[in-house]
């Protein structure tokens, strides 16, 4: 493999033996599921020497960095990645085709690690493949969680939540490190003891409860470079397992009472917080990753330097959105009350050491505390936030002299909450956004009066993706092609798929590119055949929208046009269609009554549309079950349309848009997010752009909003979709959807009606379908239009993101391996 040449023989004889040895078989008796964990403990082999080469180097030349806290890592598989940033892929294929077995089989049987969900968590997980691409020195730091969200089951169209028991087999390439472990503690109270020798305070927490975190290292694998960094997940256990004296009084609750605290904090991602057990354990699994993941990286800074005070020369905490936000107090506390630093040498290190991500413009995704939960539960980091907000209260005062209202707007503690975004904007040196647009939302609007007080904090960094990923690996055929056309350099440089502009009025590139386009159509046919049962084809148009349910992404907009078709064709069977395949993938939080509501919805549409024989196939609709990654790569490929529809203003950046470009699918979308700089690099001429704009949008709601009654009552064919939903078209039972078309419609409520103004974008939507399907009749202008979308995608790669974070945010030092 990398670094010395694949030694074929070799490798099938470590295979061998890791089956003989881990299972006491035979590699003739062995199950699939055996075959991938013998195969990718070979692979392991190979990755831990370089490793363990790579922590040689940076010990010794002793670069800055990253550290970057996630409560998301959404990995995907890590075989397939590994070998082919190991640069073995092939090779490994045909030692295995040799061997009687199939890569892609092999590949099959390894879960997709259950560490994320949604565009936040897969983002992390491009970022650490740049990083370790681009050669710099790099930790993600996030939890091991046991069932992840959950797994996705549908039944009776309805999203039901089972466990993903993802570690049933184990993880063969994590690496349990207990040497590592770091004490959290929780709750209690805090002793305030005076030293007389040195005149200070010393602030003690006790009777806490606390839980060991354990660390699992994870490989990073740079691609054909020799690095490999980490991804440290930490596992909960607990500090007395069995308390054999409650147990022996019979106490049997207290006996276990550690052991359940410890396992219910790594038990899954972000429980259902919409009640209050909920949202305090939430609070336990962000401090719990947080305060192991500083602990670590100080102990790790004080092993090689003896200044604490040059902590931020060394290392730097990107916290990825408001939940790792209460690093900027933990590392104050570790520096107090663990170093002995003043308040003012603590402030200046943390302001130098911590940055913050913002991934979202909606006010209430911006995380708040109670104080009452927050304060019980983390009373020394209350304390710290408490003094934090005290001395800026006074700086607001200097700057607005007795304006109340600045206050309200920008304290870190008030009315009762502890608002978290705030606390990291005031506690570190760096705020961005993820795109051109989301920033300057949150420059003029979300974070204005942040950004007039402390401008010189805020910049962006428009979000990417890796092209290894979604390209190299998601899509053979198209890799290759591009390769042979313009040479590999793009795997490491995207900026080279430029070079493809030059092909493509080229008929016979054109040709080829519809033809691997095709081959991958009839790939995720074959896939929704086998998992859905429902037969599509392969000729027909492949409209995909696939990403986290939420409202504002609007998924109800996209289900809500495919029944206007299908009234459409059930009026006028014999009007020009060409057939449409619509191809939707999304888990809804388990919590989130309306979009576990337009799940049923989808699904309920497609039974009828899918069964009406009369109008011949023209519309199908399927929901991919339990979306992603691994099926993500497959549904990127074959994607002739790419849904981007969310409500203008709403999405901070999107990546899903950049890997279906990446991929030669146009974007059908709003001018929201990142499609704004996706149109910029396409030219609108090559995407399909509708809606209201965000000033739009952003203006209706300052005035309280619209009148979604206006469109349902002059519009004949958006009176008839919103009726199917409640007369009885989709289901026997007559109120089933009767909270989507009170949403909409807003007929016995108080609140706002379609927050999400999709009645509003409605028609917009509809024409930019129609401008669709005439691009797509002519079969040229739609290979041209593809093809410039792969070969403009060149911004869209996270290795650019990444080295803008480092020239100006985090400036790390390059490593070379030898």
């Amino acid at each position: 493999m990398q670094n010395k040449r694949f030694d074929k023989v070799q490798f099938k004889k470590e295979v061998k033996d890791n089956v003989k040895v881990l299972y006491r078989k035979t590699i003739d008796e062995a199950t699939p599921q055996q075959v991938f964990q013998a195969v990718a403990y070979a692979v392991k082999d190979v990755i831990i020497d370089n490793w363990l080469n790579t922590q040689e180097t940076f010990k010794k030349e002793d670069p800055k960095t990253v550290y970057y806290m996630s409560m998301e890592f959404l990995m995907g598989r890590a075989l397939g990645n590994n070998l082919i940033n190991l640069t073995a892929y092939q090779e490994v294929k045909e030692a295995l085709d040799e061997m009687g077995f199939d890569l892609n089989v092999i590949e099959d049987q390894e879960p997709d690690a259950a560490l994320g969900n949604g565009g936040l968590g897969r983002l992390a997980a491009c970022f650490l493949d740049s990083l370790a691409t681009l050669g710099y020195s790099a930790y993600g730091c996030g939890i091991r969680y046991r069932y992840g969200m959950f797994k996705q089951e549908i039944r009776d169209g309805y999203q039901i939540e089972v466990p993903d028991n993802w570690l049933k087999n184990g993880n063969p390439f994590e690496l349990r490190r207990p040497e590592y472990a770091k004490e959290v503690k929780f709750g209690g109270y805090v002793k305030v003891e005076h030293d007389p020798a040195t005149g200070r305070n010393n602030f003690i927490q006790e009777g806490y409860q606390s839980v060991m975190a354990i660390p699992y290292d994870m490989p990073i694998v740079g691609y054909g470079n020799g690095v490999v960094n980490t991804l440290r997940i930490w596992d909960a256990e607990a500090i007395d397992t069995f308390q054999l004296d409650s147990f022996d009084k019979g106490d049997y609750k207290k006996a276990v009472e550690q052991e359940n605290l410890a396992k219910n904090i790594v038990e899954v991602l972000y429980p259902n917080d919409n009640h209050y057990a909920g949202k305090e354990l939430r609070l336990k699994q962000q401090y719990f990753f947080i305060s192991a993941s500083i602990q670590a990286a100080v102990a790790k800074y004080k092993k090689a330097h003896s200044d604490i005070h040059k902590l931020y020369e060394k290392v730097t905490f990107q916290m990825n959105d408001t939940h790792p936000t209460v690093a900027v107090a933990e590392l104050m506390r570790i520096l107090m009350d663990e170093e002995g630093l003043t308040w003012e040498e603590a402030w200046e290190v943390t302001t130098k050491t911590c940055a913050y991500t913002n991934h979202t413009i909606m006010a209430e995704a911006l995380e708040k505390w109670p104080i009452e939960l927050f304060s019980r539960l983390l009373p020394r980091i209350y304390q710290i936030i408490e003094e934090i907000n005290r001395r800026f209260l006074i700086e607001i005062n200097e700057k607005y002299p007795g304006n109340q209202e600045k206050v309200k707007k920008m304290a870190i503690i008030y009315d009762g909450q502890i608002k978290m975004a705030h606390m990291a904007i005031v506690g570190g040196y760096s705020v961005n956004g993820v795109a051109r647009l989301h920033t300057e939302i949150l420059e003029k609007q979300e974070l204005k009066d942040f950004y007039e007080m402390m401008p010189e904090k805020f910049n962006n960094k428009t979000n990417g993706i890796t092209q290894r990923r979604f390209l190299l690996h998601g899509n053979p055929l198209l890799a290759d092609w591009v390769t042979a056309h313009i040479g590999k350099e793009w795997i490491t440089d995207l900026s080279q798929i430029k070079k493809l502009e030059l092909y493509a009025d080229d008929k016979k590139a054109q040709a080829e590119f519809m033809n691997i386009k095709y081959q991958n159509k009839v790939r995720l046919a074959k896939y929704i055949l086998e998992h859905n049962n429902i037969e599509i084809d392969p000729r027909s148009i492949f409209d995909v929208q696939v990403k986290r349910l939420h409202e504002y992404k609007r998924q109800l907009m996209n289900i809500l046009h495919v029944m206007y078709l299908y009234n459409k064709i059930k009026e006028h069977p014999d009007m020009e269609f060409y057939p449409r395949t619509f191809i939707f993938g999304a888990k809804a939080a388990a919590g989130y009554k309306r979009a576990k509501l337009t799940i049923k919805l989808i699904n309920s549409v497609a039974d009828v549309i899918n069964n009406d024989a009369s109008i011949e196939g023209k519309l199908k609709v399927v929901f991919i079950e339990d979306y992603r990654v691994s099926n993500a790569e497959w549904i990127f490929a074959a994607a002739d349309v790419s849904e981007q529809i969310s409500t203008a203003s709403k999405e901070a950046s999107g990546t899903g848009n950049m890997k279906f470009m990446l991929n030669g699918a146009p974007t059908l979308g709003t001018m929201d997010g990142a499609n704004v700089e996706i149109v910029e690099e396409v030219g609108e001429e090559n995407a399909f752009i509708f809606g209201l704009s965000a000033d739009e949008v952003i203006n209706f709601e300052k005035n309280g909003g619209y009148d979604p009654n206006y469109y349902f009552n002059t519009d004949q064919e958006i009176r008839q979709v919103l009726m199917s939903l409640i007369n009885g078209t989709f289901s026997n039972d007559t109120e089933m959807f009767r909270d989507i078309y009170d949403s909409l419609l807003n007929t016995n409520s108080s609140d706002r009606a379609d927050t999400y103004f999709i009645l509003a974008d409605f028609k917009s939507y509809a024409q930019a379908q129609e401008k669709v399907e005439a691009a797509y009749r002519d079969e040229e202008k739609w290979a041209r239009m593809a093809m410039l979308n792969v070969a403009r995608s060149g911004k869209f790669t996270s290795d650019r993101t990444i080295q803008q974070y480092v020239d100006d945010i985090w400036h790390l030092d390059r490593v070379k391996v030898k």
